[in-house]
């Protein structure tokens, strides 16, 4: 269902990740909102409303696929990425439009078996336990059971743990179908005939494999596959397609590359027929997918684009008139480089304090370089191609990368970093312009 989150809440909430661009997130939440709005709204209008299709335009690196994503994830919508230059109008090879709404369904059906998994995990947990107390019972794998031990007992080592790391031999169930490759409506794509021919009668179409493990993971993989057998598939695939059709994000990366340019030949002529071709499932269609029809009426669209060369208004208007909201996102400047080096719930110091932590080395950046490391992005930024703050990442691998090579050999496991070993670490390479390019 969709996010009973008001929009300043989901503002609110994208800004824990996402540092600036208040225009953009003012949009999506909107966006957001009104499929709220829609689902209280009177029947007889419900399936009149429409969602209000969303461009954004931007340099690369500013946020425009992270809002996006962070938007489909507080709601729980099904959400897919895909770029608009993949695309070929249909009779060119390549995959067709309408493999985004199929991948769009696979991400729903992921979503809402997961949903259901995690509803019976306590029931699929006890008969879990149930199996793996009669195979150790039996005296599976090598297991040794102190005789007249009964089972209650047995029970309650297993839930304290202590029996963890003995080793115990199970019957894993697989399918007796391999994943092949071969052409569907969206071109070459694995095929799984488990999905086609895995609910035959009998137990056809499944074998049995012996494996032995230790406890703790036969634990785990029997409740995996009680689970599967807790969890109505058939339910899953029809919740899944309605939460596709009602609550799906689609996000259009590069869609200003398939801007036709007046006056242009050759690919201007593709371009324009991928234009023709996304057309009618982002006015409303229906798409064929192995799980039956789905409607792309109420799926929401946010097309994105650096929009260097081309324009929106470079688009077909058909299409043009079909993404009524268009928000511009600001370039990022060194102020903006500093406050997402810090500010993120997710920021990269935090992560890279992270990854050093698991070697047990405490790393310490303190404000003087984080100021020295954005103004160094952003110096590279404005020298050579304007990447955003994926730039972020390139200069801080580079100064950690002594660091990160020999955290397992430091002496001291308290490192400090301020400006001077920033200066130190990255100075040699910022005059040598050609090397920059080539490094930063």
């Amino acid at each position: 269902m969709p996010s009973s989150l008001t929009p300043r809440e989901i503002v609110s909430e994208l800004d824990r990740y996402i540092v600036g661009q208040r225009a953009a997130k003012r949009a999506v939440a909107i966006a957001l909102r009104n499929r709220w709005r829609r689902q209280h709204a009177p029947p007889e209008l419900r399936d009149e409303i429409t969602p209000k299709n969303i461009i954004m335009m931007g340099p690369t690196g500013v946020g425009k696929t992270e809002i996006a994503r962070r938007l489909a994830k507080m709601a729980g919508a099904p959400f897919v990425k895909v770029e608009a230059s993949k695309f070929t109008e249909v009779g060119y090879v390549g995959r067709d439009v309408d493999s985004m709404v199929r991948d769009l369904v696979e991400n729903a059906i992921q979503l809402v078996r997961s949903e259901e998994t995690e509803k019976v995990k306590t029931r699929a947990r006890d008969a879990a336990e149930d199996r793996l107390i009669d195979i150790l019972s039996g005296g599976g794998g090598s297991f040794f059971r102190p005789q007249g031990e009964s089972k209650e007992r047995l029970r309650e080592r297993l839930r304290a743990g202590t029996i963890d790391d003995e080793l115990v031999e199970i019957d894993v169930t697989e399918s007796a179908f391999p994943v092949m490759r071969g052409f569907t409506p969206g071109g070459m794509e694995e095929i799984n005939l488990q999905d086609l021919f895995g609910n035959l009668p009998f137990g056809l179409g499944k074998k049995t494999k012996k494996r032995k493990v230790r406890v703790q993971e036969a634990l785990e993989i029997l409740q995996q596959e009680e689970a599967g057998r807790l969890v109505d598939m058939d339910r899953v695939q029809r919740d899944a397609c309605k939460r596709a059709e009602q609550s799906g994000i689609i996000f259009i990366d590069e869609i200003d590359k398939i801007a036709g340019r007046e006056g242009g030949h050759g690919p201007d002529v593709s371009r324009e027929g991928v234009q023709r071709d996304i057309l009618p499932i982002v006015e409303g269609s229906t798409v064929t997918t192995k799980y039956g029809p789905v409607k792309t009426d109420h799926v929401l669209f946010i097309a994105a684009g650096a929009f260097h060369v081309s324009k929106p208004s470079d688009l077909i208007p058909e299409l043009q008139g079909r993404f009524p909201i268009r928000v511009e996102l600001e370039p990022l400047g060194q102020a903006d480089l500093v406050r997402i080096l810090t500010e993120p719930q997710n920021s990269l110091i935090r992560q890279y304090s992270a990854l050093l932590a698991a070697e047990g080395v405490t790393l310490t950046i303190d404000e003087g370089a984080i100021a020295e490391i954005a103004r160094i992005a952003q110096s590279v930024n404005e020298r050579s191609q304007n990447i955003g703050a994926r730039r972020l990442h390139t200069v801080l691998e580079k100064l950690l990368d002594e660091l990160s090579f020999g955290a397992t050999e430091l002496p001291e496991k308290s490192v400090k970093i301020d400006a001077a070993y920033v200066k130190k670490q990255l100075d040699e390479i910022l005059k040598d312009e050609d090397l920059s390019k080539y490094i930063l």
